[in-house]
């Protein structure tokens, strides 16, 4: 006996169909699972929101009081020294107690120090000054004035001093300096004979004489 069955209610020809929608409804997952987003779960901390009921401290303000004034200098008592009838005081001053407005005050002017300005002293100028009669003169002068130390002699001492000095306007010799010494005692003896020289012919500048530095060179030698 063959079974019957309803046409309508075999599925062997639906079969292909039913794989379709299956394999349509597989593919639609994926795709839900591809596009589905995820988000990180926030933790929210309910005590960071509570409100801060904490008063707020108040800072005092500190008042930079200014120092104190300093005290005030002590008052200077004047002293009113008596003095006795018969002590002489020094530097009275004479008031006439009578003076009106037609009493004549003479006026004595304080005489006031004349300040003393040095001349210029002068190295080069138009006409040196001269020994009397010219270098020749002077060397012979020194060479009769000049006494040869005798320590320099003992000790063998010889050479030249350079002596520097000043001829004033009326001829005269000032200033007497040792430049360059040997020694020996031949210093002292060129100060000396140039302080003994006669009186030079000045040395001019524009006509006028003037005050001038000269170098002289004195030689000593053994003979």
């Amino acid at each position: 006996m063959e079974p019957k069955k309803y046409k309508k209610a075999d599925l062997e020809g639906r079969k292909t169909y039913f794989f379709e929608i299956g394999l349509i409804i597989a593919l639609l997952v994926v795709f839900a699972a591809f596009e589905y987003k995820s988000y990180d779960k926030q933790t929210i901390d309910l005590q960071q929101r509570a409100v801060d009921d904490t008063p707020e401290e108040i800072i005092p303000i500190t008042e930079h009081k200014p120092p104190p004034p300093p005290p005030p200098p002590p008052k200077q008592v004047t002293q009113i020294k008596i003095v006795e009838d018969d002590v002489e005081v020094e530097d009275e001053i004479e008031i006439d107690v009578e003076a009106d407005d037609e009493t004549v005050v003479e006026y004595v002017p304080v005489e006031e120090e004349e300040e003393i300005v040095e001349a210029e002293i002068f190295t080069v100028v138009e006409s040196m000054p001269e020994f009397p009669g010219g270098a020749g003169e002077l060397y012979k002068y020194l060479g009769q004035n000049i006494k040869y130390p005798p320590l320099a002699k003992e000790s063998g001492i010889q050479g030249r001093v350079f002596v520097n000095f000043v001829v004033e306007p009326d001829g005269s010799i000032s200033n007497v300096k040792v430049l360059r010494g040997i020694g020996g005692g031949c210093d002292e003896e060129a100060v000396r004979v140039v302080e003994s020289m006669p009186s030079w012919k000045p040395g001019k500048q524009r006509g006028k004489a003037v005050r001038v530095s000269y170098n002289l060179p004195i030689k000593f030698t053994l003979q």
